[in-house]
């Protein structure tokens, strides 16, 4: 089994800043991929961003230029950097990650507990 611990959530006002870790442990051989996604209320869950191994990454355009999702120096941890925070980002935030499993060679899927992120505005 693998495990996703979420951190970092909170409340800010407008135009503030906040950093969201995602640690992940158990069988793992190698993450394929991580990602970070929100949900309000009565709508469907969004992607934010997503990192490759390898590095490379994508963004939904309502975040472009404010947010940076990134592989930490320890190992598969990933964390959310959010600069010039809305009020429409408001939201609890998951992450996700694809796995292959360390003893059965499975590509499996999982997702944190969710973190709610509050913007005052």
């Amino acid at each position: 089994q693998v495990q996703l611990v979420e951190s970092g959530g909170g409340v800010v006002q407008a135009g503030g800043s906040l950093r969201l870790s995602c640690a992940v442990s158990g069988s793992i051989l190698r993450i394929n991929g991580a990602g970070w996604y929100r949900q309000v209320p009565g709508k469907q869950r969004e992607l934010v961003a997503t990192i490759a191994r390898g590095g490379s990454t994508n963004y939904a355009d309502s975040v472009k230029g404010r947010f940076t999702i990134s592989e930490v120096n320890v190992k598969n941890t990933f964390d959310l950097q959010m600069s010039s925070l809305k009020a429409e980002d408001t939201a609890v935030y998951y992450c996700n990650v694809d796995v292959i499993d360390r003893f059965s060679g499975d590509f499996n899927n999982y997702w944190g507990q969710g973190t709610q992120v509050t913007v005052s505005s």
